[in-house]
C-alpha cells in the first residue's frame, strides 16, 4: 500500500449517509498515486482546530494514523489513551501511541470520538500524512502493545448514526449499475477478517487459477494471483519479466481477456485493463516503447487496479461485496479516469 509516484488527477471521494427519505452529502477530494504498493489520497481533518492531513484510503487495514514525516497537531480534542500501538503491513509498518481525536470526512460529517494513532516510527510510508483504514473491525485486534486481543473501533464503526431507519455510509458517488453481490468468504488463504471473497480466473478462455479465495483491497496497486495461476498466465500471455521493472512485458499481439468469475457473474478485464499505464513507464525505470502488465504473484488480492473498471460496494453490515460494470469497464485507455468506492453500513436506529 506504500507508494511513491503522485498523478496529477484529482478525484472526488463522495460520502453519502442516508436514510430514507433524507440524504446528506459530502465531499472529499481524493488523489491517485501509483507504485507497486498505492492507493488513493484523501485530505481528512483531525482535532477542534482542523488540521488537514493526506491519508492513504485503504480497505484493506483499519487503523487510521498519522506518519512521522507531518507532526501530529493536539489540538483541545486531544486525548492521550496511555496505549501503545504497532502495526505491520504487507509492505511497512509502524508503531506510536493511541490518541482520541475528532476526525472530519469533507464538510458536516464529523466523528467527535475516534481512536486514531500517532506513530513515533514508520517504515515504507512515503509521500502522505498516514492511513485512513477502512477495513474490517478483525483488522485491529492485537495492535495494542499492552491489550493484544482488544480491537479497535474503525472511522466506520464510529460513524453517527441518524434517527431513521437503516442509514448507510457511502464512500463515492452512486449510479445505476446492477449490482450483484457475493458474501464475504472464511476460506483459506484469505483472512477471515478481510474483505476476502472467492472467485475463479480465465485467460481468454483457459483456466488459470480455479476457485480460490482472496481479498479485495483499494491499498495494494497490482493484481496479484496466485503463483501457479500467475505461471499459467505468463505462457499464456507470452510474457516476460522486465528485470528493470519486475513488471511482465508482453507484445501487442497476445492480448486477451482475463476474465474474474465471481458468484454467478464474470467480470472481464479487457487487454488495456491488464497494462501498467504507458504515461508511467519511465516512473518505475521501465521503456516507453514497452507493454508491461499490472499483474502479479501472490494468493489473490484484486487491488484497486482491478476495482478502477468496476463498480463496487463493500457492505459491511451484511457481510458482502456487491460489483457492477461501469462506463469504465472497458475503456481503451490505460490511465484509468475513475475509481469508485463505495462502503455501506447499517447503524443502530435511534
Amino acid at each position: 500500500m506504500f507508494l511513491a509516484v503522485l498523478l496529477l488527477t484529482t478525484f472526488l471521494l463522495v460520502l453519502s449517509i442516508v436514510a430514507s427519505p433524507v440524504e446528506i452529502r459530502n465531499s472529499l477530494p481524493i488523489s491517485r498515486r501509483l507504485n507497486t504498493f498505492g492507493g488513493y489520497i484523501a485530505a481528512v481533518g483531525v482535532g477542534s482546530h482542523v488540521a488537514t492531513y493526506n491519508f492513504i484510503v485503504d480497505t484493506g487495514s483499519s487503523n487510521t494514523w498519522v506518519d512521522t514525516s507531518t507532526p501530529y497537531v493536539k489540538t483541545s480534542t486531544s486525548v492521550d489513551t496511555d496505549e501503545a500501538v504497532s502495526v505491520t503491513y504487507g509492505s511497512g509498518s509502524f508503531s506510536g501511541a493511541e490518541y482520541i481525536d475528532t476526525v472530519t470526512l469533507g464538510s458536516g460529517l464529523t466523528i467527535t470520538e475516534q481512536l486514531i494513532d500517532i506513530a513515533s516510527t514508520s517504515v515504507g510510508l512515503t509521500g502522505v500524512d498516514g492511513i485512513l483504514g477502512i477495513g474490517p473491525l478483525g483488522l485491529t485486534d492485537g495492535n495494542l502493545t499492552d491489550s493484544s486481543h482488544t480491537t479497535v473501533p474503525t472511522v466506520t464503526d464510529n460513524l453517527p448514526p441518524l434517527r431513521r431507519q437503516t442509514p448507510m455510509l457511502t464512500f463515492g458517488g452512486t449510479d445505476t449499475s446492477d449490482l450483484t453481490y457475493t458474501p464475504l468468504t472464511t476460506t483459506e488463504p484469505a483472512f477471515y477478517q478481510r474483505h476476502s471473497i472467492n472467485e475463479s480466473i480465465t485467460y481468454g478462455t483457459t483456466t488459470i487459477l480455479a476457485e480460490t479465495s482472496g481479498i479485495v483491497d483499494t491499498g495494494t496497486t497490482l493484481i496479484l494471483i496466485a503463483t501457479n495461476a500467475y505461471s499459467k498466465y505468463i505462457s499464456a500471455t507470452g510474457a516476460n519479466e522486465a528485470q528493470m521493472t519486475s513488471l511482465l512485458r508482453i507484445t501487442p499481439t497476445k492480448y486477451n481477456d482475463l476474465n474474474f468469475k465471481v458468484g454467478s457473474n464474470t467480470y472481464a478485464l479487457t487487454p488495456n485493463g491488464q497494462i501498467w499505464p504507458r504515461v508511467l513507464h519511465t516512473s518505475i525505470g521501465g521503456c516507453t516503447d514497452y507493454i508491461y502488465l499490472i499483474l502479479n504473484s501472490i494468493d489473490f488480492i484484486n487491488s484497486y487496479t482491478f476495482l478502477e473498471r468496476f463498480y463496487s460496494v463493500f457492505d459491511t453490515t451484511n457481510s458482502r461485496i456487491g460489483l457492477a460494470t461501469s462506463a469504465y469497464t472497458t475503456a481503451t485507455h490505460q490511465l484509468m479516469q475513475l475509481f469508485w468506492l463505495r462502503i455501506e453500513y447499517l447503524s443502530a436506529m435511534i
